[in-house]
């Protein structure tokens, strides 16, 4: 077994570190990251999980008693840097306690287009069940509904121009690391992206409140070959632009007063009811 490269660290402002500073600052690390072509592993399940799906790591940061847990996925990659350092230095180079195990800085993968995720996906069978998340903003949203597209058999996810990095931290963690599971890939335009999934045969069905929306239960009793659930943003929901976009328009039937759920719950319902 390869022995990892282990860099010691005692100043938290050792250049080394820029792939770590500023992990709090979320308006900035969402610039960051995408631009810079890297994003946050965060847990040693995490990164796992991340290496299993075939990503590269930049390099790991973690204390020392991690080294051992960690030290068969470190020896599988030599020569990437393990920065090991005090519980006291790891908490002012990241801005928090670093309680979850170890960090990673990972390379960001290439994203594919719209049609060689669908046609690629389920083994190259090609995928029958694809979410949409319109300008969903909130990251734990977007980690929740990952996890539920992987739990509940979606075989890929688009999300719009606007939408939160799945990528992102927080929604990696929310997810249990499901981002990496889940093919998906950003839309560059929209609605006009839509067009793509026409292209390659998917009905497109809008989750959202309007006079002809039919049940879900409808939907689900009789539904396409191939599918693509889009949900809107926290609060508005669906803009009006993207539900006239949609061939149909779907709500979940609901009871005691209440006329939606968050994004995240109709998220799970939909890929519940929906599933092939």
């Amino acid at each position: 077994m390869a022995a990892p490269d282990v860099l010691r660290i005692d100043d938290p402002a050792d250049p080394r570190l820029t792939d770590y500073t500023d992990l709090k600052d979320v308006a900035l690390r969402s610039r960051r990251e995408p631009a810079e072509g890297l994003y946050m592993a965060e847990s040693s399940t995490v990164i796992r999980r991340a290496l299993a799906a075939g990503h590269r790591p930049r390099s790991f940061l973690m204390a020392d008693r991690w080294l051992d847990s960690l030290a068969d996925v470190l020896a599988d990659w030599p020569g990437v840097p393990v920065f090991v350092a005090s519980e006291e230095v790891l908490r002012e180079i990241t801005g928090f306690h670093l309680h979850r195990g170890a960090l990673a800085a990972m390379h960001r993968p290439v994203l594919p287009s719209v049609h060689e995720l669908v046609r690629s996906a389920r083994g190259g069978a090609g995928a029958r069940r694809v979410a949409v998340l319109e300008d969903v903003v909130d990251h734990t949203n977007v980690g929740a509904a990952f996890r539920s597209a992987a739990a509940l058999g979606v075989d890929a996810v688009l999300v719009t121009p606007r939408c939160a990095d799945p990528l992102y931290r927080r929604s990696v963690r929310v997810s249990m690391g499901t981002v990496f599971q889940v093919p998906w890939t950003r839309l560059e335009t929209w609605p006009g992206g839509l067009r793509e999934l026409r292209e390659d045969g998917f009905t497109v069905a809008a989750l959202a409140l309007a006079d002809d929306a039919v049940s879900l239960d409808d939907l689900a009793a009789d539904p396409p070959e191939k599918l693509a659930l889009v949900l809107g943003t926290e609060g508005h929901g669906m803009t009006d632009a993207a539900i006239e976009a949609c061939d149909v328009v779907v709500k979940i039937p609901m009871a005691g007063g209440v006329d939606s759920l968050n994004v995240a719950a109709a998220s799970a319902v939909a890929f519940w009811a929906t599933r092939a």
